[in-house]
This record gives structure tokens, C-alpha cells and sequence, in this order.
């Protein structure tokens, strides 16, 4: 009852969030939301022990699909999200073929390089990706009306809630693959590999299909953002982005499911209210990376082991009050 009742409080405040900010910190809001999907889909690749330096390009092969099918073929938005979604996915699985020949530091360069081949390519070629200006007028989600409120998606509230609906949905299934067994093959190909592979496990089969599952999670994510701001170009899926993911799997942690949202909560936060309101928003790199360094120094396990330290010094407390009773 008591998670319950905790659940239906964390529900009524991320609906009641919005209509307590400005219009700018709204979007900032939008913007937070489809974030958490881009990092938690990262996570799900870090499952097997990789690290890409990719996962925001290929956000950008979600964005740039989807964009191209509305407005060259007329696709209904919300069909089009899901093929980009699926175009990244597949994307990932032609990259895994050169990229899982290496592993560790060499796979993060060679997933660097891919990446950046794939920028190269949306600026080179003007038709159909718009070189560097990118794709501009892309069609916004269209409107409807579900019972009294009607979503209005020029507005930033009413896509704020169409995001979280879709990115509770995306976490809930990436929650799911990773209980399931297997995302449990994924915990034994990065921890225990020769043995999974004794086993009978194919190795480099698990780590494609966790890399096409994050990817086209992250294309999803991407999709998202297309709509929202109806325009992309290549630098938005730069490798600054990427330091930013990175940052925040860091910070937060990637032990558990909650971990690198915590730190892309946390630091977007820290970025958008505390920087913005000291004038140091221009000094959000040299921040980051400090914060970076201090997070591996000081809290090697991230955020999450402070909220871990909390719940088990609860439980301790609940144990040792029950006790004399008993």
C-alpha cells in the first residue's frame, strides 16, 4: 500500500509539473522527457559491457526517418515515430557487423567513427537530408481531443504529456526486456562472456540484439524531438550531445534501471535552473566535466548509491524497531 500510495503521488505530480512553470521551462520539460528515454535506451546497450559513442546519431537516424516519411510521403506521425524507431534499429544491426569485431575501448572509437560517418553523410547530400541546413517545416503531430482536454501540441504541455505517455511505455518494455531472461544473458555477457559462451550462448548475437533494442529505443527518442521542434540538422546529433549522455550515465549510475535517469534529471536541473539563473550557462562543459571527475573520484557508483544507502539504512531502522516487539 505504502509503494502504492507513492506511485499515485509521483503520477499526480508529473501531471500537475507543467502548470507550475514558465512556457520556457515547460519546453526545457519536453526536452528532459525525451532525454530520459535517450539514456535509459543507453543503458540497455551497457548491459553487455559496451559503450558507444554512436547512441546519439543513430537518435538522429530516428529523427531524420521519421521527419522524411511525413513529409515526403505523408506518413501519419504517430506510425512514422515508430519506423524511425525501427530504421534506427536496423541501422544498429548493420553497424554490429563491423563494430562487434572489437570490443571495449576499440569498439567505443569504432562506434565514434561510424557515427560520424553517418553525419557526414546527412551533410553531404542535400537531397533528401538538406545537407548541413538539415530538414526544416517537418510536420508537427497533429491535434485531437481525448474527452475534456484537447492537445494542442504547439504547446508545450500538451506534447509534454503525449512524450511521457510514449516514454512510460518505451521504459516499462525496456524495464521488462532487462527482468526477462533475456536481459539476464545480457548481465552474463558482460560480467561472466567465455562462460556464457561455453554455455552455448551466443555472444556477439546478445550484443547485437542489445544494441538494436537500445537503438531503436533511441530512435524513438529522436522521432520525438523532430516533431517537437519541426526542424534538424546534423550538429544536433554531435558528439557534444553524446559527452552529455554520457555524463549523465555516469553521474547517475548504471547499476540500476533508475540510475542514468537519476543523473539526467539531476543535471538537467542543475544545467537549466541553478547555471540559467547565475549567468554560468556558458560554462556548462567545463561544469560537467568537472562534476564528471568528482562523481568517479568521490562516487565511483554514481547517484544511485546514495539513494541505495537510504533504502537500506530504512529497512535496517524498520528492522531493528520491529525487533523488541517481537
Amino acid at each position: 500500500m505504502p509503494k502504492l500510495l507513492i506511485w499515485i503521488a509521483v503520477l499526480v505530480g508529473l501531471v500537475l509539473l507543467p502548470h507550475g512553470l514558465s512556457f520556457s521551462q515547460q519546453e526545457i520539460l519536453v526536452f528532459l522527457t525525451i532525454n530520459v528515454l535517450l539514456v535509459a535506451s543507453y543503458r540497455l546497450l551497457t548491459l553487455t559491457g559496451e559503450w558507444s559513442l554512436g547512441h546519439v546519431v543513430i537518435m538522429g537516424v530516428g529523427a531524420y526517418t521519421s521527419a522524411l516519411l511525413t513529409k515526403r510521403f505523408g506518413v501519419y506521425v504517430p506510425v512514422s515515430m515508430l519506423l524511425g524507431g525501427i530504421s534506427a534499429a536496423l541501422i544498429a544491426v548493420v553497424l554490429s557487423f563491423p563494430l562487434f569485431r572489437m570490443k571495449g575501448f576499440y569498439f567505443l572509437i569504432g562506434s565514434f567513427a561510424a557515427g560520424e560517418i553517418i553525419r557526414l553523410l546527412w551533410k553531404r547530400f542535400r537531397d533528401p537530408f538538406g545537407g548541413a541546413k538539415g530538414i526544416k517545416g517537418i510536420d508537427p503531430m497533429p491535434d485531437f481531443s481525448v474527452g475534456f482536454y484537447q492537445f494542442d501540441f504547439f504547446e508545450p504541455t500538451s506534447y509534454y504529456y503525449f512524450a511521457a505517455v510514449v516514454v512510460a511505455v518505451c521504459l516499462w518494455i525496456l524495464w521488462r526486456i532487462e527482468k526477462s531472461p533475456v536481459g539476464l544473458t545480457f548481465h552474463a555477457v558482460h560480467w561472466q562472456d567465455k562462460l556464457a559462451q561455453a554455455s552455448g550462448v551466443n555472444v556477439r548475437a546478445y550484443r547485437t540484439l542489445a544494441f538494436a533494442i537500445a537503438s531503436g529505443f533511441a530512435g524513438i527518442s529522436g522521432a520525438l524531438l523532430a516533431h517537437y521542434i519541426g526542424t534538424i540538422n546534423p550538429n544536433a546529433f554531435d558528439i557534444d550531445l553524446m559527452v552529455y549522455v554520457l555524463t549523465w550515465a555516469i553521474v547517475g549510475g548504471t547499476a540500476t534501471f533508475y540510475g542514468p535517469i537519476l543523473g539526467c534529471v539531476v543535471l538537467t536541473v542543475l544545467n537549466e535552473i541553478v547555471l540559467r539563473e547565475l549567468g554560468l550557462e556558458q560554462m556548462r562543459p567545463l561544469i560537467y566535466g568537472a562534476i564528471m571527475i568528482l562523481s568517479i573520484l568521490f562516487l565511483p557508483n554514481g547517484l544511485e548509491s546514495i539513494v541505495q544507502k537510504i533504502t537500506q539504512k530504512k529497512a535496517a531502522n524498520g528492522t531493528a524497531q520491529r525487533s523488541p516487539a517481537e
